[in-house]
């Protein structure tokens, strides 16, 4: 079982990141120090809740990735733009970056931008997502390739089975 060095949660030995606070467990246990504070955590096997810098909770919940396939067709993509907000806002709570663009505001810029910011938010989003599981390839730019030939889907896609990984 691996203790959080910044909040002292107890994690799983198989988690890169905690679940509470988003902070990186690549450390060896003689590492994570004897002092450990009270944090409350409420967890589910599909949700978990953390309490951030300001005191606002934020809520990361895993969902089925075919499910959200077929209601962004059978709305005609406006779930579809919902599930881009989520994901922004989750993947942001996630990697423990409060400063990044909304979720909200990236569907806003998408939308004003003809879809310009789409590109953007696709790389951004590789880039988190690779952070997020330790480093390594260029997600980002495949991130960008894949919805420059038109597949932002596949996008969303890898990005809500990432978050469906780290959560659980």
């Amino acid at each position: 079982m691996k203790i959080c060095p910044k909040c002292g949660t107890n994690c799983g030995d198989d988690m890169r990141f905690c679940m509470n606070c988003g902070a990186s467990l690549s450390f060896s246990q003689a590492d994570a120090g004897a002092t450990q504070e009270t944090y409350s955590q409420t967890t589910s096997s599909d949700t978990y809740t953390r309490v951030d810098e300001r005191g606002r909770n934020s809520y990361v919940r895993t969902r089925n990735i075919a499910l959200c396939v077929i209601l962004s067709i059978i709305t005609c993509g406006i779930y579809g733009l919902y599930w881009m907000a989520v994901e922004t806002d989750e993947m942001n709570d996630l990697i423990g970056d409060a400063n990044e663009t909304s979720g909200a505001l990236a569907v806003i810029f998408t939308i004003i931008t003809c879809g310009i910011y789409g590109l953007y938010w696709a790389y951004k989003m590789g880039e988190k997502t690779e952070r997020l599981q330790g480093g390594g390839s260029n997600t980002g730019l495949m991130y960008l390739i894949i919805s420059l030939i038109g597949l932002q889907v596949v996008n969303m896609c890898l990005i809500q089975d990432t978050i469906n990984k780290t959560v659980r």
